[in-house]
């Protein structure tokens, strides 16, 4: 049931047809209010957006491992650095594709992908915070579904955006691990990420800017209704030194 739920996470917006009803945000967020100039969109070869991720460097993007498995970098187009999946920011192409190796068909775990770029961009990457624990105020970002259920309605082309926040891991009643993942409040009991924002960024803010916390990955109780509980994470802090080790020049 995990592994399906990561996979439809990844391919519902290839699936949705006919035009969003009115709807807030992600689910029950809002659009962006600043530009998030490390975000990232992910597409298919033919321009349909599936995941999101996060610039680390001028030649490195981080998502989620179930965003990237078996595709070949062919298979994905980028637009990086703006709030709009359909326009504006840096077209790119990856040349290389690193999954985490501890991800595979059967298990959650390792929930991690990097993209290599074959030349720098401009746009500003984000750090990797130093840590990440419960009761930390974080902020979700994503272009995914605003309508909780399977086919509700189309995906938005602007970045949404959800302040919550870091609960304790027990919150997660699906497979979790706490030293690798984090378990992210739903606010209001119905407010959190849904289809298509998989690999998308969740941030700290630190003084006058932000940080990188965390990678979408999966509902937290196995529910294909969206936001109904907490959502796990894949904690980059957990990640730091294996995407030192990929990056380094």
């Amino acid at each position: 049931m995990t592994r399906r739920l990561l996979v439809l996470l990844a391919l519902l917006p290839l699936l949705v047809t006919g035009t969003a009803a009115a709807a807030p945000a992600i689910v029950g967020g809002v659009a962006a209010d600043q530009p998030y100039p490390f975000t990232v969109s992910l597409h298919t070869a033919s321009g349909k957006l599936f995941c999101a991720g996060a610039l680390l460097a001028p030649t490195w993007v981080v998502t989620a491992a179930h965003c990237a498995f078996g595709k070949t970098p062919a298979d994905i187009a980028l637009r990086v650095g703006t709030n709009d999946s359909g326009q504006g920011g840096e077209a790119a192409k990856p040349a290389e594709i690193v999954i985490n190796p501890a991800f595979n068909t059967q298990s959650p775990a390792g929930d991690i992908a990097l993209l290599r770029l074959p030349a720098p961009v401009t746009a500003a990457p984000i750090a990797v915070a130093a840590a990440a624990a419960p009761g930390t105020a974080t902020r979700i970002l994503g272009w995914g579904q605003t309508c909780p259920k399977l086919n509700c309605g189309a995906i938005p082309t602007t970045l949404q955006q959800l302040d919550t926040h870091i609960v304790e891991g027990t919150k997660c009643t699906s497979v979790f691990d706490g030293t690798a993942e984090l378990c992210t409040d739903n606010p209001g009991g119905k407010s959190g990420a849904c289809f298509g924002d998989s690999g998308g960024p969740e941030i700290v803010r630190d003084g006058d800017h932000w940080l990188l916390a965390g990678v979408t990955s999966r509902p937290g109780n196995n529910d294909p209704e969206c936001a109904t509980a907490p959502s796990i994470y894949t904690s980059v802090v957990a990640y730091a030194p294996w995407i030192a080790e990929k990056t380094k020049a």
